[in-house]
């Protein structure tokens, strides 16, 4: 019993000096039970042990409106502390000024502190914004330097501006009619009445609640976009009517917008001039102008996304293509709330357009009227047919994510997908197809099976002169994929019999995993590891070994979970949190391993791994699957025309053809553009661009 006690109090005490866990009694020590005085641990839900955190920074007087000279103080529960704090808007550290007494104000200020103590961990940053008393308050006052206003919250009475922009009958924009001549302060605020009775031209005075307001975005908007500051009023006096509007600020010349950087400092500094996300919050509510405005991507949602006509495209086509340090923070939306206007990637206006800065759906936007847009000029940009000529001793094999595609699609979709096949692409052997759904489409009734979906775009195929294909997929677990509810999107092949045959084999179920034995697949075709919970609620990737000219080759399809739940470029989450990607890597892990299995036992196999990845070349997932046994073939296009969709501006690829090390040097590769950069006017049957390699296989 002796011998276990001492061996307790052994174990304690390496706690005790390891982690700082347990503070000894006064009393001598006669066994382990005298020892346990847990002062500066709790447990988690997991039940490890983890150090308590310093007690919250109170101010007093509470962040606000104070007078001149007011004295600050900082204070926190935990006792024996240190404070440190700034005042500058940087993130406090153990570097920062050392809080030794009051603080006074003497103009307006956000002061950030931490408070630390030695064996705790650090308190949380606190934040107390203060403003000064003033006889009149003006819009750049209540607007402050920041994302969010130090008025937040407070009353305000007769706040004079000149309506700019009526956005409905329940909202509209003011701007100061004395600006200051500080950039980094909005001159124009959103006003709320509900009605307010004002037109374009008026001066009013406005009395009310300042407000930081989330506008339109998707469900998880609270957690991720960034407010737009409001007052909402009580009162609303319109001194005088039909005045002269003050002059925009001509974005991309009076004020040039950073072409790199969105946030480089989490917020800790408000700095307009390089970061993009603050150069477009100090124009909030200010009424702007874009000149001869390059359009970088389709209308979409009633909104077009331009850059100022003297600033510099990327893409042979006129857009802008994202690369790994670059997300083009220069790109703004003109929401005109007009789905029907037609324009593409390419297309550019003649003159300016004028509109208001807001925030919706987690981005900066130029609110303006379709009427008011200047004239419309088409660009060259057409819909391209791959410059891969057939060739009866190669092999060549496509990946086309055909968006929920079903027998519920419109003939028009049935129609342009079969059409690229005939002619953009011409008749690959292989087409790996991505988001095929059941037969039944979005309809919720438990039917899995997709063939007479692969059968409509067959028999249109081939009403268009085009080959008869086959189709073969396996059928997914009902909504156990993911995707549109009811409607079971998969992946799966056509091909070509009169140029490859699809070798013998059992076929897989939803839940089989495929291996590779004696040089040829276990199932075929079947799904890599469909049990594995890194596919969970997303698609399994399936596996076919082919023939073709007497080789074997072996190709998976895929479709990697969606960027759903990450964090947007232009939200409050600063530098963003890319939640999806974790189990994108998981999944390449997979992908990548099953390659690794087969060129153990066959090394100069040729294998094939094509679809929608959900992420790009320079990704980590990407990187991961690639390892040292793949090329991506991607990477081989040149930059202007790597690009396979379009989000929010910004051209990136999503899908990809990866080949095995021996196919490299014998494989070309081509990006079709014909859906991405246009609108279903011009022909578009999708939202992704379809890739094609073409391979002599040995």
């Amino acid at each position: 019993m002796e011998k276990q006690r001492k061996k307790t109090f052994s174990l304690l005490l390496i706690l005790v000096m390891n982690f700082g866990l347990f503070t000894l009694s006064n009393s001598s020590v006669s066994n382990a039970a005298q020892i346990i005085s847990i002062t500066e641990t709790t447990a988690n839900n997991s039940g490890t042990l983890t150090r308590e955190r310093v007690q919250d920074i109170k101010a007093s007087p509470a962040p606000g409106t104070v007078a001149p000279g007011t004295e600050v103080t900082l204070s926190t529960e935990t006792p024996d502390i240190i404070i440190y704090y700034t005042t500058d808007g940087s993130t406090p550290t153990e570097s920062s000024t050392k809080y030794t007494g009051p603080i006074i104000i003497k103009e307006a200020v956000q002061i950030k502190s931490i408070a630390v103590k030695m064996g705790l961990e650090n308190s949380e940053i606190a934040s107390f914004h203060y403003t000064i008393e003033k006889d009149v308050i003006s819009i750049h006052d209540i607007q402050g330097e920041g994302h969010y206003s130090p008025y937040a919250g407070q009353n305000v009475t007769n706040i004079v501006g000149l309506v700019t922009f009526v956005a409905d009958n329940n909202n509209f924009y003011i701007q100061e009619l004395k600006p200051d001549k500080n950039d980094k302060t909005a001159e124009g605020i959103l006003v709320y009445q509900m009605p307010h009775g004002v037109k374009v031209g008026d001066v009013v005075k406005v009395s009310g609640q300042v407000k930081e307001c989330i506008l339109e975005g998707y469900e998880d908007k609270l957690k991720t976009d960034l407010p737009v500051t409001k007052i909402n009023a009580n009162a609303i006096q319109v001194t005088t009517s039909n005045q002269k509007l003050p002059l925009p600020v001509v974005i991309g010349k009076d004020r040039i917008p950073p072409t790199e950087v969105i946030d480089n400092d989490s917020f800790s500094v408000f700095d307009p001039d390089e970061d993009g996300i603050d150069f477009y919050e100090s124009l909030e509510g200010m009424l702007v102008q874009i000149e001869n405005a390059k359009i970088v991507a389709p209308q979409k949602h009633g909104e077009i996304v331009v850059i100022p006509g003297t600033m510099k495209t990327n893409t042979k086509a006129g857009g802008l293509r994202i690369s790994e340090n670059d997300f083009n923070p220069e790109r703004i939306a003109i929401n005109i709330n007009d789905k029907s206007f037609v324009t593409k990637m390419g297309d550019r206006f003649e003159g300016p357009i004028k509109g208001v800065i807001s925030h919706s759906y987690s981005n900066f936007k130029v609110l303006s009227k379709k009427e008011e847009l200047p004239k419309l000029v088409q660009g060259s940009n057409e819909r391209e047919i791959t410059t891969i000529i057939p060739d009866p001793k190669k092999i060549t094999i496509a990946s086309y994510n055909v968006e929920n595609f079903s027998t519920r699609s419109k003939d028009s979709k049935v129609t342009r997908l079969a059409e690229a096949i005939v002619k953009n692409m011409k008749q690959p052997d292989i087409i790996g197809l991505i988001e095929v759904q059941d037969n039944d489409g979005p309809t919720d009734s438990c039917t899995t099976d997709a063939s007479k979906s692969a059968a409509v775009l067959i028999t249109k195929i081939k009403s268009l002169g085009g080959h008869e294909y086959l189709y073969t997929d396996i059928e997914p677990e009902d909504k156990a994929d993911g995707g549109e509810p009811g409607g079971n999107i998969r992946v799966g092949f056509l091909y070509n019999p009169d140029r490859v045959s699809l070798m013998k084999g059992t076929k897989g179920t939803a839940t089989q995993a495929i291996g590779f034995e004696n040089h040829r697949l276990t199932l075929n075709p079947g799904r890599i590891d469909p049990t594995n919970s890194a596919f969970h609620s997303s698609r399994k990737p399936l596996a076919a070994q082919f023939k073709f000219n007497g080789k074997d080759v072996i190709v998976v399809a895929n479709h990697f979970n969606s960027k759903g739940g990450d964090n947007p470029l232009f939200g409050k989450v600063q530098p963003p949190v890319f939640h999806s990607e974790e189990q994108r890597i998981k999944m390449a892990n997979v992908v990548n391993s099953f390659v690794k299995d087969i060129q153990s036992k066959k090394k100069d196999a040729n294998i094939v791994l094509l679809g929608d990845f959900n992420d790009f070349e320079f990704s980590n997932p990407l990187l991961t699957l690639k390892g040292k046994e793949l090329i991506n073939m991607i990477e081989k296009v040149p930059a202007e025309e790597r690009y396979t969709y379009n989000h929010e501006g910004n051209a990136q690829v999503l899908d990809h053809v990866l080949v095995s090390n021996n196919m490299a040097a014998n494989t070309q590769v081509d990006i079709i553009h014909i859906n991405s950069g246009f609108m279903e006017k011009h022909g578009r049957a999708s939202d992704h661009d379809p890739v094609l390699i073409q391979t002599l296989v040995k």
